[in-house]
């Protein structure tokens, strides 16, 4: 197992800005998101199971834990850009691994590589459920930095 990178942030403020723009994100309150953990180059963002979130079976769908995925590898990215730059996905591959039967899903993303133009990251989604801990999906994205168009 490999140690994960360590990174010191462009924009001293870095968690301010994570929040404010988690915030700014309609989504993440529309489907009850909360973003519980900023570092450099990591995020970390829960959601508590409601039937509205939910597949035909009653497992989370895999659309919601692409989105927790996606948002958690893209804010982890974030906290590496400069104060004045905005964030935007590229590309990202998800594996579903298990079904996300359970009360929460927890989704950490972490930083692979930062770049001044594209950042590579990745996101682990676990959900918690009556067999424990499960891990239910791994992606990897791209993330490109909108240099100077920052969350207005």
């Amino acid at each position: 197992m490999t140690t994960a990178p360590s990174f010191t942030p462009r924009d001293p403020d870095y968690a301010a800005r994570i929040r404010a723009g988690f915030d700014a994100q309609p989504l993440m309150d529309f489907i009850g998101a909360a973003l519980t953990a900023v570092a450099p180059g990591r995020c970390v963002i829960e959601l508590p199971f409601r039937p509205e979130l939910a597949q035909q079976n009653g497992f989370f769908h895999g659309g919601i834990v692409g989105t927790l995925a996606d948002n958690a590898g893209g804010f982890a990215g974030y906290t590496l850009m400069a104060a004045d730059a905005g964030v935007l996905t590229v590309e990202y591959k998800l594996n579903l691994m298990a079904p996300a039967q359970g009360e929460r899903l927890i989704a950490e993303g972490q930083v692979l590589r930062a770049g001044r133009s594209l950042v590579v990251s990745r996101a682990e989604v676990y959900v918690l459920g009556p067999a424990g801990k499960t891990h239910c999906a791994t992606m990897q994205q791209t993330l490109m930095t909108m240099h100077g168009k920052g969350v207005a």
